[in-house]
């Protein structure tokens, strides 16, 4: 048998017929690949670029709260630095505008009803920065049974929850 006789089987119609089956089942695989990345991920990755561009944070608490978890974010250079806001304990009203609420524990933890009752809806989501152990088991369970609230005790998880917030509380 020579070489010839052995590329001339490969022209019999089985093998025609199932490498056009081949060919076909693989373009096809192909296109339903790129069509499920396409509609998993792309909106993921537009809800995330929509909540960073646009959604407003209000850090509730004193001044020095403020400075303390704004300057996590700031430095983060994950969000806009116009977009992270100051609202006094005195003036909860400002925070109307903001769609994720972060709220220090140690300095508004006697304001926390009127802050989670303040929220428009619950596409607000409401983040507590609390140190450890702090937070009253009574009040931990009013916490949560309330929707889209977070306890969290470490500013670099503080980062993580927020971007998760803001994705999952994205309209």
């Amino acid at each position: 048998m020579n070489l010839t006789t052995l590329v001339e089987s490969f022209n019999h119609p089985v093998f025609i017929i199932s490498g056009g089956l081949t060919v076909c089942f693989a373009t096809i695989g192909l296109f339903y690949r790129i069509g499920c990345m396409i509609f998993g991920i792309s909106p993921i990755v537009f809800r995330i670029g929509r909540a960073l561009w646009k959604r407003k944070i209000a850090i509730i608490g004193d001044l020095n709260s403020y400075s303390k978890l704004g300057d996590s974010l700031k430095d983060s250079h994950i969000f806009q630095k116009n977009n992270i806001m100051h609202i006094p304990l005195n003036n909860i009203d400002k925070c109307k505008d903001c769609t994720v609420f972060i709220v220090d524990w140690g300095s508004a933890k006697g304001n926390i009803d009127q802050i989670l009752d303040y929220r428009k809806n619950h596409h607000t989501s409401v983040i507590i920065y609390a140190e450890p152990g702090s937070i009253t088991q009574d009040k931990m369970l009013d916490i949560a049974n309330r929707a889209n609230t977070i306890v969290v005790n470490f500013r670099g998880r503080l980062l993580n929850d927020l971007l998760n917030s803001m994705v999952t509380t994205s309209f």
